[in-house]
């Protein structure tokens, strides 16, 4: 288990160095006169040439990289060329905020998921079906059409939560609770679509195994076979797809922060990118990583605790 588990961490490492390597070449060479964008068009030439050289955008990329690096090694990195703050700073205060509502999205899909997919495979007639329509919803709709129906019907028409802003946790847990409900219920949609059809076919096949009819004639109950049994073989694909989904949640997040005008890491994601401020979209970029690998490395453990054969994979 411990080579197992050296080998996702090293895996891991090897992602973050590639795609943080990449980004930053990809940024540097693109974004432009800085100098120009901070300071304005009334700024002169020699205050603008001045004003890069202090960022050291006059040295050569590799170099800028290898500094960038080497800072970010230690947990610094760097000061927002755009910011008042540093970047650690910046996404320190913006982190919980945005992870909270990925997490709620991805809990909530992922309970709905199992209760739905289950019941479709084991039930079938009108709840299959439905459980089927639903997936193709969920692939066809986008989230931020989902979010305008709910602020329509629920926060204009009925009024029962605000449809915009976030109240944090430590002010009042019932606004906190109010203000995440639409942006997370918006969010977890496309994911409840596909968790629920995968656990529906997992289901549906397991249901057809020779194991199973051997384990019934055993005197096994139908519960026990379906919960114990036939769910434990469908977690390890429903996990994996539970992985997939949790990175486009952040991406989704994005779009939603800005729908329901919520301070999370949507709002600085959209900001640093227009202004071309590299320090922030590095930090961001190192960050997602980060999250992608830690939630991946989780993934796996849990589902080679599931499937010791995947140990040996």
């Amino acid at each position: 288990m411990k080579t197992f588990i050296a080998k996702r961490v090293a895996s891991g490492v090897v992602l973050i160095v590639a795609i943080s390597t990449v980004a930053f070449l990809l940024l540097t060479l693109g974004a432009g006169n800085v100098g120009r964008t901070k300071l304005g068009v009334n700024a002169t030439q020699e205050q603008v040439a001045q004003y890069n050289e202090d960022l050291g955008l006059n040295r050569p990329v590799m170099t800028q990289y290898v500094d960038w690096a080497s800072s970010a090694a230690t947990g610094d990195l760097g000061d927002s060329w755009f910011g008042p703050e540093t970047v650690l700073n910046t996404l320190k205060n913006r982190f919980p905020v945005t992870i909270t509502i990925v997490l709620g999205s991805l809990i909530l899909a992922a309970v709905l998921a199992v209760v739905l997919g289950v019941a479709a495979a084991v039930i079938g007639g009108l709840l299959d079906r439905s459980v089927q329509m639903l997936g193709l919803i969920g692939f066809a709709v986008p989230g931020f059409l989902i979010a305008y129906l709910l602020v329509t019907i629920f926060s204009i028409r009925l009024g029962w939560f605000r449809a915009t802003g976030y109240t944090a946790w430590s002010d009042s847990p019932v606004d906190w609770l109010r203000s995440i409900a639409l942006p997370v219920i918006s969010l977890s949609f496309a994911s409840l679509a596909s968790l629920s059809l995968q656990i529906r076919g997992s289901v549906r096949d397991g249901l057809d195994h020779d194991y199973v009819r051997t384990l019934r004639s055993r005197g096994l109950g139908e519960k026990r076979v379906l919960y114990k049994h036939i769910l434990r073989n469908a977690a390890g694909p429903a996990l994996s797809i539970a992985g997939v989904q949790f990175i486009g949640l952040l991406g989704g997040a994005v779009i939603i922060e800005q729908i329901f005008s919520i301070p999370g890491l949507g709002q600085i994601a959209v900001n640093s990118a227009t202004n071309g401020d590299v320090p922030l979209v590095m930090g961001l970029v190192v960050l997602t990583a980060l999250l992608v690998v830690a939630v991946n490395l989780l993934i796996d453990l849990v589902t080679a605790w599931l499937n010791p054969k995947v140990r040996l994979s």
